[in-house]
C-alpha cells in the first residue's frame, strides 16, 4: 500500500497508528474476523503489513466481513486521505495478499492463501 507522498500526512498516519490511538471498534473487529495480531511497516510512503490470524482464516471472507464491522467504513473512508486509494476502497481492495519468495532455512512452499503455521525450532 502506497501513503500520499506527503511528509505531513505521513505524520500524521503513524501518530493515529501509535500505541493505543487505534480505533478500537476497527481493532475488536479485526479479531473477531480472525485477526490475532497485525503489523504494518513503513518506509518512506511504503506500507507492508503482516498478519497472524487463525488457522482456517479466509482473507476474502474475512475482509468482507470486516466490511460490515462497526465503523469500518467510516475508518476506510478516514485513512484514504492518506492513502493513494479511493475513498470508498475497502480493507480489502488496499491489502493484498503477497506470496513469500524467500524464508531463512525454507523448506516447504505455501500459497498466500493458504497461509503457514509456524513451528518453534
Amino acid at each position: 500500500m502506497l501513503l500520499k507522498d506527503d511528509p505531513e500526512l505521513i505524520r500524521e498516519y503513524k501518530r493515529m497508528h501509535a500505541a493505543g490511538a487505534a480505533w478500537p471498534e476497527v481493532t475488536n473487529g479485526a479479531k473477531e474476523a480472525g485477526i490475532l495480531d497485525l503489523e504494518i511497516y513503513i518506509s518512506g510512503n511504503r506500507l507492508f503489513m503482516i498478519m497472524d490470524t487463525v488457522p482456517d482464516f479466509d482473507h476474502n471472507k474475512a475482509m468482507l466481513e470486516l466490511s460490515g464491522k462497526p465503523r469500518q467504513q467510516e475508518w476506510e473512508t478516514f485513512v484514504s486521505g492518506f492513502q493513494n486509494t479511493s475513498p470508498d476502497a475497502s480493507s480489502n481492495d488496499k491489502w493484498q495478499l503477497m506470496g513469500r519468495i524467500f524464508e531463512m532455512d525454507q523448506t516447504h512452499v505455501y500459497s498466500p492463501a493458504e497461509g503457514q503455521l509456524k513451528e518453534i525450532k
